[in-house]
């Protein structure tokens, strides 16, 4: 027997249950969160394609939008390009690379500083703390100033070398006072110090002023004179980093609660810390040798990501090289117009903008045991 349309099968509400509320589905979480990711990634990626098209059009020269993607199209083979031969090779040859080489400079300098920063447990690390820039500092000078490898050796290879011998000594350090995260730190304050003060040394006492102007230009950070041959080696370095780094973020969530408590969760720590120090040492080699010490990116970009993402690597990473990578472009693109036709060094510009953030970190991390 049924009343109106409700059938024998269906139970009959009590009298206090017909006015509640009938209660709100709510979406499963994982699934909530993949719905977010997608627009949230293209969004990222659209605003840094964006910001690339848009700083190639910035300079002296005047050239559009438009003008970008023609010059882009004819290269990749698909269609022809009514621009001058000039216009388009200011595009391609000049300032795309230059542009292109921000984007992948501070997307690895951003995800090198999250690693670190979760590795060694200290929210004030950042890329240059093994010594690397300082390594890649007295490369440099050694090759320009010296003429060690009698010209068949460039800045960015003895940058290169100079970055992994300065790792070499930190991990040496590091390992013979017991291994532990402020040993590292210790060994690459250490390191620094050391490559410094080699490199102050040798350009004093053996570079002119115009090698001087020079260096000391490369040493705050450049971007300027770059080609294609820059851009595929550190993307492609950056690539591999990028995709091991993701591979170890349910790790690196781990060493959230501290060593201890990551090695009982199962995760072999000594292991997964060198394979991760080594990681971030080579690309920020890569990138140091290719534009010089740009710093305050890797440790001040990490902090907005987490304030977008919250500390989950799974995600932090890509939004934070997302992240890196639309800053430094927008600052590369400063640097080189705002004093034109003079250029601004990019590391000048970031400390300049990283400074008060980083004070700011300081702020926000004084309560911290």
């Amino acid at each position: 027997m049924s009343t109106g349309n409700r059938t024998a099968a269906e139970p009959v509400p009590a009298a206090g249950e017909r006015d509640a509320a009938p209660p709100v589905a709510r979406p499963a979480p994982a699934r909530h969160g993949a719905r977010l990711a997608v627009p949230f990634w293209t969004g990222g990626i659209l605003l840094l394609l964006l910001s690339v098209a848009v700083a190639v059009t910035i300079g002296p020269a005047r050239i559009s939008v438009p003008d970008v993607l023609s010059a882009v199209a004819a290269h990749l083979g698909f269609g022809d390009s009514d621009l001058s031969p000039i216009r388009d090779g200011i595009i391609w040859n000049l300032r795309m690379p230059r542009t292109l080489l921000a984007a992948v400079c501070g997307a690895g300098l951003a995800v090198c500083g999250t690693v670190m920063q979760s590795l060694l447990r200290n929210p004030l690390a950042d890329p240059f703390v093994l010594g690397v820039s300082s390594g890649a500092s007295t490369g440099a000078v050694v090759v320009v100033v010296l003429g060690v490898g009698g010209g068949a050796v460039s800045l960015s290879a003895g940058a290169f070398v100079g970055a992994l011998l300065s790792f070499a000594l930190v991990l040496l350090l590091s390992h013979t006072l017991g291994g532990s995260t402020d040993r590292v730190v210790l060994s690459g304050v250490a390191a620094m110090q050391l490559f410094s003060a080699l490199t102050s040394f040798v350009v004093m006492t053996s570079a002119d002023a115009e090698q001087t102007r020079g260096v000391l230009f490369w040493l705050l950070g450049s971007l300027s004179g770059v080609g294609w041959s820059e851009v595929v080696l550190c993307s492609a370095v950056l690539a591999v980093c990028l995709v091991i780094c993701l591979a170890h973020a349910r790790t690196l969530d781990a060493f959230a609660f501290g060593q201890d408590a990551a090695a009982a969760l199962g995760v072999n720590v000594a292991r997964t810390r060198i394979v991760l120090l080594c990681t971030t040492a080579l690309l920020t080699a890569a990138l140091v040798s290719a534009a010089g010490a740009i710093g305050f990116v890797g440790l001040v970009l990490p902090h907005a990501a987490r304030a977008l993402t919250g500390s989950g690597h799974r995600r932090l990473l890509p939004v934070t090289a997302l992240a890196g990578a639309v800053f430094l472009v927008w600052v590369d693109t400063l640097a080189r117009t705002v004093l034109d036709p003079q250029e601004v060094p990019v590391g000048v510009v970031t400390a300049l903008i990283g400074v008060p953030a980083f004070v700011l970190v300081l702020y926000r991390t004084r309560s911290t045991p």
